[in-house]
């Protein structure tokens, strides 16, 4: 199970912006965008100003590298969901969105049982949830409309997760999903809409990228 084990905070630095990617850190002064807002680098601070005049190249880059980032998944993966998209009807763009919103390690950062999709990925690897009453450990899995997602009964007793109940009630959820904070479950009502889905991400950018 591939992943990046790097510092995440400079890959915010790197796309100019909060990605939200260390959970309840970003909202902190302790968020390094407070800090430092210039890329990572020897020559970060001072060549700063070429984050605002790029080809059209540079563009579609970092929108998809920003996209990857944002769901923390690699290359391989991320162009393998393209190509799928590629392949079915409707938008590409939009298509490509809601698979990777459609992952299991989101579906449970959307539902607020995790600060962050780091942490939604860590817990669903070491089988903490059930899809469809199933354990699972694969935070890639495509989940589908209808699928229930439950704490695995055998993780009810950790503090962790008792104290989860109340991080979750403080945190909203999108209306594709359904919730049931006190058991920590959730059922898939429906695929995202656009508006639904983060609006800093450029899905038009990333086709371009990838039809050049």
């Amino acid at each position: 199970m591939a992943r990046y084990t790097g510092p995440v905070c400079k890959l915010c630095r790197r796309e100019g912006e909060k990605l939200f990617l260390k959970g309840e850190r970003c909202f902190s002064p302790k968020c390094e965008i407070e800090k430092r807002n210039y890329p990572p680098g020897q020559h970060g601070k001072t060549n700063s100003w070429r984050r605002t005049e790029g080809s059209d190249f540079s563009s579609q880059l970092r929108a998809k590298q920003k996209a990857r980032r944002v769901y923390g998944v690699l290359e391989r993966q991320f162009q393998s969901y393209y190509t799928k998209a590629l392949k079915s009807t409707g938008l590409t763009g939009l298509t490509m969105l809601q698979s990777l919103e459609s992952r299991l390690d989101n579906v449970i950062y959307r539902m607020g049982f995790a600060s962050s999709r780091s942490q939604a990925r860590q817990l669903v690897a070491h089988g903490h949830f059930t899809v469809n009453g199933r354990r699972t450990n694969v935070p890639s899995m495509q989940v589908k409309v209808g699928d229930k997602i439950a704490l695995r009964e055998g993780s009810r007793n950790s503090t962790f997760f008792k104290d989860l109940v109340l991080f979750a009630e403080e945190r909203n959820s999108p209306d594709w999903v359904q919730r049931d904070v006190k058991t920590l479950s959730g059922t898939i009502s429906r695929l995202p809409e656009r508006q639904e889905i983060d609006a800093n991400l450029n899905e038009q950018l990333i086709v371009e990228f990838y039809s050049r």
